[in-house]
């Protein structure tokens, strides 16, 4: 599962810079917009026909940008930015994060994948009721996988002895 969070760290060019630019409270709750968005954009082919792959790049293009778009935090006290780092230090310090982290994470990041199957049902379908359903079911695991990351980050923290900040 590591080589797939990282080959999605690469995919988005996350350097330094934009880690610690995602780490804002802004870039975080405002990503929690794209499956949303990303089924909006699929299920507008109904109203737009082929255009509707324009809505999807345009998707697409704000998850790349998403994490560039806001400057850095004042403060890392926030829940969003400890989560920022707690991925961090789970994909870049896998060694130093203890089992039960490294086995929930990858179950919370399987655990979307049923739900993003009934979102693709229900956007193929049209079926509104599976598709809202689909993308809920998809998102309760990232939002819990973010809140495991902040739990990642204490226990680090604490472990360590590391300041906040440090990843």
């Amino acid at each position: 599962m590591s080589g797939v969070y990282r080959a999605t760290e690469r995919l988005m060019g996350m350097s330094d810079r934009v880690w610690a630019r995602h780490a804002s409270p802004w870039s975080v709750y405002s990503r929690f917009t794209i499956l949303p968005l990303l089924a909006l954009a699929v299920w507008s082919r109904v109203w737009i026909g082929a255009w509707a792959w324009g809505a999807v790049t345009a998707v697409l293009l704000w998850t790349w940008v998403n994490p560039r778009a806001f400057p850095p935090p004042a403060s890392l006290d926030s829940w969003a930015a400890r989560g920022v780092l707690g991925e961090r230090v789970f994909l870049n310090r896998r060694d130093e994060v203890p089992g039960h982290h490294r086995v929930w994470g990858a179950m919370l990041s399987a655990g979307a994948l049923p739900g993003a199957v009934v979102m693709a049902w229900g956007l193929w379908a049209l079926d509104a009721a599976w598709a809202v359903f689909g993308t809920l079911l998809t998102m309760i695991p990232k939002i819990w996988f973010v809140d495991r990351m902040v739990w990642v980050y204490a226990d680090w923290l604490r472990k360590t002895g590391k300041e906040l900040g440090d990843v």
